[in-house]
């Protein structure tokens, strides 16, 4: 396709709207709404990998859009009244479709492109120190989508040339893809669509784990199963008979039964951990991933003095070790708690948020009384555990401060923490250690109040 041709063809289809309306649409979903892709390590702008999944989660409403669009486009024929003397001219049909899609290919590629590329470049200009090629056939899989349903919409709507088409059609696509988005969500064994099937949506669910990716076998079977899909589109569009139509059937098909023979079935074989992205890397005791390597010149130096805190504190049954956690937990799980290191996580803002002597309080917080209830953008976690680990950290620095950060206030925090701490610092020397190793012990195990502990068995 020459540019003369392509210029025409821009003029006349819906080729630069349809970019121009997924462009727009998807910019201002990201920028104008405030939502998870904003929150955390997993911000769309934070890693290479989370801006690819982020505009691949778009897609729930985009293709849907592109389809309808696509569509629209196959009735030009029709509404000019020009199929008859089309199909008289000596130049092929399919050379006349493989014009009109091919521009729309570019135009809705193009503006994908644009999307992916606004996240790339904030995350170029951030502090992710993690650089790698993974995220990109997240993202040709994507662009790949776009083009394939509007491909498939334009096939079908010089196939069935009504004016309810576009419209019938957008909706269809947007009830399938959620259907199918919904039982991927959920994940679990007794979903009402096999994992397989439901990997035919092109639309990732909402990232939660900047360690994660998809893996390589759900590339390649939605690849096959979208590559079917434009195939048929495209057969429909240079289709002149019923039979030719009806054969232009089997490339979807084809590709949707190669697709599912690739898929993994099982779900936990869907998402996998990015090994390089979880790989550690240490400034002495305290270790980072390579996601994250950009934090731990912060970390270090209030790392090593929490370190020695604990360990003058707890002695041996001390941590010698602090590193982030790279556990793929669900919400509402139990987060790790290993004896031998301090477990960190930076979508605790408790962590995240703090720095120097701040940091060094949250640190030695987490080392003594390890929490049991997660804090994340979803988590809260609980008030009583987070002021129990204001008292234990207390009691070792000497004043009683509230840990910043937290879902829950710093007068709330110092008004269930304050009478623990004097009944504390009321207690023989033996006494109040004691305690703070029972706090230890129990928050290793997840069992017991940490309050409670530390009040003898009366803060409740």
């Amino acid at each position: 396709m020459n540019f003369r041709v392509l210029r025409i063809e821009l003029r006349r289809s819906v080729a630069p709207w349809a970019g121009a309306v997924v462009l727009t649409t998807a910019s201002a979903f990201l920028y104008l709404l405030h939502g998870p892709w904003w929150n955390g390590t997993v911000s769309w702008t934070a890693q290479w990998t989370s801006t690819a999944l982020w505009t691949r989660a778009l897609l729930v409403y985009l293709w849907p859009l592109a389809v309808g669009l696509g569509a629209l486009q196959g009735l030009r024929d029709h509404r000019s009244k020009m199929s008859e003397l089309l199909t008289s001219t000596p130049r092929p049909a399919w050379h006349r479709a493989a014009t009109l899609a091919g521009t729309v290919a570019v135009t809705l590629a193009s503006a994908f492109a644009l999307l992916v590329l606004q996240g790339a470049v904030q995350v170029m200009l951030g502090d992710t120190a993690y650089t790698h090629l993974g995220w990109l056939p997240i993202s040709l899989v994507g662009a790949l989508a776009l083009v394939a349903g509007a491909v498939l919409g334009m096939g079908m709507g010089r196939t069935l040339p009504s004016p309810l088409t576009p419209p019938a059609l957008a909706v269809t696509a947007f009830v399938f893809i959620n259907l199918l988005r919904m039982s991927t969500e959920s994940g679990t064994p007794t979903s009402m669509v096999p994992n397989r099937i439901s990997l035919l949506s092109p639309a990732v669910t909402e990232v939660r784990d900047v360690f994660l990716t998809l893996s390589a076998s759900v590339h390649l079977g939605q690849t096959l199963w979208l590559l079917g899909m434009a195939a048929t589109g495209f057969a429909l569009l240079a289709a002149a008979t019923w039979r030719a139509r009806l054969l232009a059937l089997t490339p979807v098909l084809a590709g949707a039964v190669l697709a599912l023979l690739v898929l993994p079935a099982d779900p936990r074989r869907t998402y996998v951990v990015d090994r390089a992205a979880a790989a550690m890397v240490c400034d002495g005791p305290v270790c980072v991933t390579k996601a994250h390597q950009a934090r731990l010149d912060d970390l270090a130096g209030p790392g090593r003095r929490a370190l020695i805190l604990l360990h003058d504190t707890l002695g041996d049954r001390a941590p010698d070790s602090i590193r982030e956690s790279t556990a793929v937990r669900g919400i509402g799980d139990t987060p790790q708690r290993p004896h031998g290191a301090v477990l960190v996580d930076f979508d605790d803002r408790v962590i995240a948020d703090a720095e120097g002597e701040e940091l060094t309080r949250a640190l030695l917080a987490q080392g003594l009384a390890p929490i049991c209830f997660a804090r994340s953008d979803s988590e809260s976690g609980t008030l009583g555990e987070i002021a129990g680990q204001s008292v234990a950290a207390g009691w070792v620095l000497g004043d009683l401060e509230p840990l910043g950060g937290s879902a829950h206030s710093a007068r709330d925090q110092l008004d269930v923490a304050r009478p623990v701490w004097k009944e504390l610092k009321a207690l023989p020397r033996s006494e109040q250690l004691a305690r703070i190793n029972a706090v230890h012990t129990a928050a290793l195990s997840c069992e017991g109040d940490p309050l409670d502990i530390l009040d003898g068995g009366g803060s409740r």
